[in-house]
């Protein structure tokens, strides 16, 4: 077996476990950051529901479709900037 090949694999296989993320760091933030999201929507959707039946205040509903109308934006301009990032590597010289 060549000497090169065995250090090259070696080489290889400890860096890709140093590259490796955490366990749970980025499943876990992309995961809280997913599931905030759903319940603001949710709790928007209830309120809207409670107002419209009676037995939500105005102000409670204006709060709420707010953090509503603030979560969409931030996950429209958080969608924008991956697929401008994506667009960017894709124009880059190989």
């Amino acid at each position: 077996m060549d000497i090169k090949g065995l250090l090259a694999t070696t080489a290889y296989s400890s860096a890709k476990t140093a590259t490796l993320p955490e366990p749970g760091s980025t499943e876990g933030a992309f995961g809280q950051m997913a599931e905030s999201f759903a319940n603001i929507l949710s709790r928007g959707e209830d309120v809207a529901k409670a107002a419209m039946t009676g037995d939500a205040d105005p102000h409670a509903l204006v709060q709420a479709l707010s953090a509503t109308e603030l979560a969409i934006e931030t996950a429209v301009t958080l969608r924008d900037k991956v697929v401008e990032a994506y667009q960017e590597i894709l124009r880059m010289p190989v």
